[in-house]
């Protein structure tokens, strides 16, 4: 049988009492720590308790973890079950119903910070032309460190970065061993740090 339960004023279907489920009964031994009573009463009422979390959520896998959190929040609580003062069958779908609200309270006000995040990064003023200045001037420091270097050192990173050549490649173009490209590559980065004053 089928009765109403009004739960944060949102009238939700549940079964009636029904002497066989003890729903209360279990919800004390739950607080004992008795495994086997919370596993009975996962059986009894998640099916019920997680078609309310899906009918305030919409999203299934939201409500799946929605309906752990649940049955967690039942787990570490049920000492605060009063049966002399309702249903453990309301006790619990209202946990359930306060849980979905908080969820979609939750995304909406993550929603509401990334847009607002949004709109303030949108509104920095861009200054295009330091910004290109800065390039130009920092292209110049490195070109005058490349300029730099030992030939060697030079050609070998001149072939890998702006020439797209791997080692192997350019150990093949200038008829050198790979070692020694290896390090020639090696030798003139360190010294393009040292130029460029960046520490490693």
């Amino acid at each position: 049988m089928l009765v109403d339960v009004v739960i944060d004023g949102v009238d939700v279907p549940v079964e009636g009492t029904d002497p066989r489920d003890h729903v209360g009964e279990l919800l004390v031994l739950v607080a004992d720590g008795e495994e086997s009573a919370f596993a009975r009463l996962y059986d009894l009422l998640s099916p019920r308790v997680f078609g309310l979390i899906l009918r305030v959520l919409v999203d299934r896998a939201q409500s799946e973890e929605v309906l752990q959190e649940v049955f967690l929040e039942i787990w570490q609580s049920a000492d605060r079950f009063a049966p002399n003062k309702g249903q453990g069958r309301a006790w619990v779908l209202t946990i359930a119903h306060r849980r979905a609200v908080d969820r979609v309270r939750s995304a909406q006000s993550s929603a509401d910070r990334d847009r607002r995040i949004g709109a303030r990064d949108l509104d920095v003023p861009h200054d295009g032309v330091a910004e290109q200045v800065e390039l130009r001037i920092e292209g110049r420091r490195v070109a005058r460190a490349v300029a730099a270097l030992p030939d060697p050192q030079r050609e070998a990173l001149t072939l890998a970065y702006f020439g797209g050549y791997s080692q192997s490649e350019i150990a093949a173009l200038v008829g050198a061993p790979l070692g020694t490209i290896k390090t020639r590559m090696r030798d003139g980065l360190s010294r393009l740090r040292t130029e460029m004053g960046v520490t490693q």
